[in-house]
């Protein structure tokens, strides 16, 4: 009597090396998600440092504030009269042909000029005019509106 041992012997074991398996259709979207989370994150913790200024406190108006879907060109001019151009500090002598040459690109830009409320006035109107000299036309003047209810400020 002979007994034959060998991969068929035994019904389990070759029954399961006969045995196909068919390639999950499922797609697993827990790590796209997990990393899409990360990135709401990040963007949410960076986009409030991504504003352009120098730290100035503005005059306030009863103006309602301007739409531009562009990056805008802004000049800020301290309480002590310190210009800057974007977060750059800039001389007056060189302002204008500065502002000039990035406006080549982009000539229907609007040029915004930002002046601390306690600035003067003179330091201002210096950059606006270097501005005019140099053929720029379109400039905002930038401000903080006022709250409802808030009475106007008389000058003597």
């Amino acid at each position: 009597m002979a007994i034959k041992l060998g991969a068929g012997s035994h019904p389990s074991r070759g029954h399961s090396r006969r045995r196909k398996f068919a390639p999950m259709a499922d797609i697993n979207v827990t790590p796209m998600v997990d990393v899409m989370l990360v990135l709401l994150i990040i963007f949410m913790v960076t986009a409030p440092l991504l504003t352009v200024g120098v730290e100035v406190e503005l005059p306030k108006t009863s103006a309602e504030a301007m739409s531009n879907p562009e990056e805008p060109v802004v000049i800020t001019v301290t309480s002590n009269n310190v210009i800057f151009l974007q977060e750059t500090e800039i001389a007056i002598e060189v302002l204008g042909p500065r502002v000039a040459a990035i406006l080549l690109n982009k000539p229907d830009t609007t040029v915004f000029v930002r002046g601390d409320a306690s600035a003067n006035w003179d330091g201002i109107a210096q950059v606006l005019a270097e501005l005019q000299g140099n053929g720029i036309t379109k400039v905002g003047i930038v401000t903080n509106t006022k709250p409802q209810g808030e009475p106007e400020q008389k000058s003597n």
